[in-house]
């Protein structure tokens, strides 16, 4: 525990270090302490907006937030988004109107909470969370987009009085936390639903325990397959929900099960928006780490997928965008997660493997993943390391892609930014 405490003079790194020291544990799920100190402020900062609308999840979560923030944009709204984790800075866990903000506006906000708390021991998570409600309520947006951190029902986020509850999907991960019985886990997810509220569900054929507790609480369900529906028709795709049909809608540059989602989420927030919103809205959405491509000659590609769920869609992807091609995978694991089960997923697709270890509690090292490879794969310290090995050993028509975690995928883009910078 720390007994020094940052000023308002202090760096955004100093705060950061401090907000990792005050508390015994890097996750403490639960709502008590939190809630204390969002009530203190005035007003509350469970409603940081007059319309927030909170996305759970396994996987989409970013991809969904990212979707509803280009239309809710293209509609002139003014929207904040809080996610996490980050790649690379601290500060892409808040935008507010598609921008980042400065280490000044994030430090002001840790003041702000830490004059609020007192004695009430925070998480890092917590503590990121107040300050980003604070943040978007003294920046008064109209519409603030949560995305849930873990599970949902216990998560810091779950505080907040919100319009429409979103479950992007639904899978098997976190199982320290959340254990490996996917009826738990819907459970879980679905405590974000709120009494007469929207709820949407993008996850097909959901377990029963989602549905129960919509109709246990008196939540508005929305599920996909029932209450809304989309169909793939060549390069567009169409959506539909009741008599409400939308034909003919470009295809985003993330899942489209997350864009189908997120039109519906959209579709019961009562917001303004036209059709020309959701058009310009779907091609200019993007996020940093989904399918982001670098480079070509070799091709490079990013992507954070890091479990079978959402391998399953980044193989699919490379098939369908690159067949015949040579993959080169830079991958580096957190070993909470689902190592070997992810990595026979990529195997379909994968011709060369770079395992790289990552730092800290959680992380997986190379040796780990190579259990589950040809014998004989070499491991490497880094991502980086094993990149730059990848990025040597490729042709020029060959793919390299790094994925396994944010830790990994952030890694490496920080360096290929650096090497750009640096004119290499």
């Amino acid at each position: 525990m720390s007994s020094y405490i940052p000023q308002a003079t202090s760096s955004l790194k100093v705060w950061l270090d401090y907000l990792q020291s005050i508390h015994t544990s890097a996750i403490d799920l639960g709502l008590d302490r939190i809630s204390q100190v969002a009530q203190k402020a005035t007003p509350s900062l469970t409603k940081p907006a007059p319309k927030v609308i909170t996305v759970a999840g396994t996987n989409g979560k970013g991809s969904t937030c990212a979707i509803m923030e280009a239309i809710l944009l293209d509609a002139g709204y003014s929207v904040g988004v809080y996610s996490s984790p980050h790649l690379i800075r601290y500060n892409e866990r808040v935008r507010i109107n598609g921008q980042e903000l400065d280490d000044e506006q994030h430090v002001s906000a840790f003041c702000a909470i830490e004059a609020l708390r007192g004695e009430i021991s925070l998480s890092f998570f917590e503590y990121a969370t107040l300050a980003a409600l604070h943040l978007f309520q003294e920046q008064k947006v109209d519409v603030v987009l949560l995305e849930v951190g873990l599970g949902g029902r216990l998560d810091a986020t779950n505080i907040v009085d919100h319009d429409v509850s979103v479950i992007t999907s639904l899978a098997i991960d976190h199982v320290d936390w959340l254990g490996d019985d996917i009826n738990v886990i819907g459970y879980e997810k679905a405590g974000i639903f709120r009494a007469g509220k929207p709820a949407i569900c993008g996850q097909p054929d959901a377990p029963m325990t989602v549905a129960a507790h919509a109709d246990d609480i008196g939540a508005k369900l929305y599920q996909v397959g029932y209450q809304y529906s989309y169909q793939e028709q060549g390069a567009q795709w169409d959506w539909q929900s009741g008599s409400f049909d939308v034909k003919d809608l470009p295809k985003p540059n993330l899942p489209l099960a997350n864009a189908a989602t997120a039109l519906m989420a959209l579709g019961v927030s009562e917001l303004d928006l036209t059709d020309v919103n959701i058009v310009n809205g779907l091609k200019n959405a993007q996020l940093a780490g989904r399918m982001q491509f670098l480079s070509q000659q070799p091709t490079v590609i990013l992507d954070v997928a890091h479990n079978p769920h959402s391998a399953q869609y980044l193989v699919a992807q490379l098939q369908q965008r690159y067949p015949q091609k040579k993959i080169r995978a830079v991958i580096g694991m957190l070993h909470d997660k689902d190592v070997a089960s992810t990595l026979d997923v990529l195997s379909g697709c994968t011709e060369h493997w770079y395992p790289a270890s990552l730092e800290g509690p959680r992380a997986a090292s190379a040796q780990e993943l190579c259990q589950y490879l040809a014998q004989g794969t070499q491991a490497y310290d880094n991502p980086v390391a094993a990149f730059e090995q990848a990025l040597s050993d490729a042709d020029k028509d060959d793919i390299v892609v790094v994925m396994g975690s944010f830790f990994t995928v952030g890694a490496v883009l920080e360096h290929w930014q650096t090497r750009r910078n640096n004119g290499e």
